[in-house]
């Protein structure tokens, strides 16, 4: 098995948790940003769309980050991460959806907005706005904690992977992010697992201020 992508790309950080979780063997080769390689027709054959993170199983290639964490978790993982109910599927999978559509984007717009963006063109109300939208996102984690000790139920799950990817970089580049109680707790439970230490709370200052990927 190989994992393509660059260690600094959180899509890529989350399958490369998810590995360590499944204490799956593979390789992981450095692709993309200052790595280059994306136009290369060697990797162009796995994923047409020339970006990372992409898994190559054998003969089989997948793409796309949270389709790449499902074929893992249904190849490899057992109960807790592939359950046979497909009713217990969807209590993870709404969270990695909403992760994707609306909690990602909207710190992916405070990222690069701020983070990425060097300070004299950064527009601030543009970030504030990013960061209004990610304070409701926490806030909704918050609800659903009161009910679950994880995301989707008592134990980890690919919702954790998905949406505890992001918690990490949105309170670490330097904008102000006030967690509440169940929220933190959470996310301390998230940062006591190898894994997240490992891939997710890993250094990105190579990012800073390039806009370029």
């Amino acid at each position: 098995m190989k994992l393509y992508g660059r260690t600094t790309s959180f899509n890529v950080q989350k399958v490369l948790w998810l590995l360590e979780e499944l204490e799956v063997n593979y390789t992981h080769i450095e692709l993309g940003g200052r790595f280059g390689g994306l136009d290369d027709p060697a990797f162009t054959q796995f994923n047409p769309m020339k970006k990372v993170p992409v898994l190559v199983d054998q003969d089989k290639a997948a793409w796309e980050s949270h389709a790449i964490l499902r074929y893992l978790a249904a190849s490899y993982g057992d109960e807790q991460w592939y359950p046979a109910c497909p009713y217990q599927r969807s209590l993870y999978e709404r969270w990695m959806d909403w992760s994707q559509c609306v909690f990602q984007p909207a710190f992916m717009a405070s990222f690069w907005g701020y983070y990425r963006m060097p300070a004299e063109k950064r527009d601030m109300d543009a970030v504030q706005q990013a960061l209004d939208t990610c304070t409701d996102c926490i806030n909704n984690l918050e609800a659903q904690l009161k009910e679950t000790e994880y995301l989707a139920g008592s134990t980890l799950s690919l919702a954790d992977i998905t949406v505890g990817a992001v918690l990490y970089r949105l309170t670490s580049q330097g904008l102000t992010v006030e967690l509440p109680q169940r929220v933190g707790h959470w996310y301390e439970k998230l940062k006591q697992r190898p894994g997240y230490q490992r891939w997710i709370m890993s250094d990105f200052s190579e990012l800073k201020a390039r806009e370029a990927y």
